[in-house]
């Protein structure tokens, strides 16, 4: 088991969590300085133990996909945007990122195609944080702007049919309300 870390000094740092539970001093296993800005996302893929996505600052604006077990660097998207946080799909192999500058934003990623299949706005500021319902459906977002809005993203995989599991292509559709924007993906 492994624990992961990204800091102002552009790195990502891959520990031994078995060592770090036994209260040695712990020198990280790996330390990734591909990134060219501060490192303020990072997220283990629920679908495979040594698959991590980091994401960079301003200065950097990829989200790099590493092989933990190696110390690989698997691939590199450029978003076009500050990376502030990351959460994985529960369901299926996709991953949301949320932006600061310059576009405020929510993205949905293919992996590991790494192809954007949805763009979600509605933040003024930066998108400081997410959380991923505990049904896998729901992101929450978190704004510099004082805003939480709620975005379903994914649907169950239990209320999938045979034809959609099968591969038919994604849609998006939108709802607004002044209080709030929700856009759902329909699988």
């Amino acid at each position: 088991s492994q624990l992961a870390s990204g800091a102002n000094d552009n790195r990502v740092n891959i520990y031994d969590a078995r060592n770090l539970a036994a209260g040695y001093e712990v020198q990280p296993t790996f330390s990734f300085t591909e990134h060219q800005a501060a490192v303020k996302a990072v997220a283990w893929a629920p679908f495979q133990t040594d698959l991590l996505a980091t994401g960079g600052g301003t200065a950097d604006r990829c989200i790099k996909f590493w092989n933990t077990t190696t110390g690989t660097l698997l691939d590199s998207v450029d978003t076009e945007s500050q990376v502030c946080s990351l959460v994985w799909s529960k369901t299926s192999r996709e991953l949301v990122s949320s932006h600061g500058f310059a576009r405020n934003q929510l993205c949905v990623w293919k992996y590991p195609s790494l192809v954007r299949i949805a763009e979600l706005t509605g933040h003024s500021s930066r998108v400081l944080h997410m959380a991923l319902s505990p049904d896998g459906c729901t992101v929450a977002s978190a704004a510099g702007d004082e805003t939480l809005r709620l975005w379903k993203v994914f649907e169950p995989i239990a209320s999938k049919s045979l034809s959609q599991k099968v591969g038919s292509a994604s849609s998006l559709s939108q709802s607004q309300s002044s209080k709030s924007q929700m856009r759902t993906i329909i699988r």
